[in-house]
C-alpha cells in the first residue's frame, strides 16, 4: 500500500508548473525591473539634453549686448541671462512656479554653468555677417555660449540594490551666438 502512495506522488504533476515559476520569477523580477531602470535612465538623459538644447538656443538669442567681452569665465555671462537659462533648462519655461522637468534639481550636487567663449580666428580669417567689425568688442571673434548641466541621477526602484548614489545624468550644448 505504502508503494502505490509514494508512486502515485512521484508521478503527480500538478504542482510543476507552480515550482516551475517559484524557480524562475526571481530571475523575471531582475530583468523587468532592469528594463524599466534603463529605460527610465535614458528618458531622464533625454529630458535634460532638449533642456539644455533649448537654453543654449535661447542664450544664443539674446542681444549682443549680453556678450560684450571674450573669455570663457561664467561671469562674462550676466546673471539675469544666467538665471533665465536656467529656468529654460530646469523647467521649460520662463516661468519659476512651473514644475522641474526632472527631479534632484534642488539636490546640492545638481551643477550648472551658462559660458562664454570667442571663438578668434587670429587674424587670418575676417569673418563677416552679424559678425563684421566689433559687434561684440573683439575684431574677428565668433560669441559662443556654452549651457552645461549636470544633475545626480535618481532611480524608479531605488530599494532592488540599485540606489543610483554616484551617478548623474551631463549634458552639454553648445551655439553661436546669433543676437537676434
Amino acid at each position: 500500500m505504502r508503494r502505490v502512495v509514494i508512486r502515485r506522488l512521484w508521478g503527480n504533476t500538478c504542482g510543476s508548473a507552480a515550482a516551475e515559476m517559484a524557480l524562475v520569477m526571481p530571475l523575471l523580477l531582475v530583468l523587468v525591473f532592469a528594463c524599466i531602470e534603463v529605460g527610465n535612465y535614458f528618458l531622464n538623459e533625454h529630458v535634460l539634453l532638449k533642456g539644455v538644447r533649448d537654453g543654449a538656443r535661447f542664450a544664443a538669442r539674446q542681444s549682443f549686448t549680453h556678450y560684450d567681452g571674450c573669455g570663457s569665465a561664467a561671469s562674462d555671462v550676466p546673471v539675469t541671462l544666467s538665471d533665465d537659462t536656467k529656468l529654460i533648462v530646469r523647467k521649460g519655461s520662463l516661468d519659476s512656479s512651473d514644475a522641474d522637468l526632472l527631479p534632484n534639481w534642488d539636490a546640492g550636487s545638481a551643477q550648472f554653468t551658462v559660458e562664454m567663449t570667442c571663438s578668434t580666428t587670429a587674424g587670418t580669417t575676417t569673418l563677416g555677417g552679424i559678425y563684421t567689425g566689433s559687434l561684440v568688442g573683439t575684431a574677428n571673434a565668433a560669441p559662443v555660449v556654452i549651457v552645461t548641466a549636470k544633475l545626480p541621477y535618481r532611480p524608479v526602484v531605488p530599494g532592488f540594490g540599485f540606489s543610483g548614489a554616484g551617478k548623474f545624468l551631463n549634458a552639454s550644448q553648445q551655439a553661436a551666438v546669433m543676437g537676434i
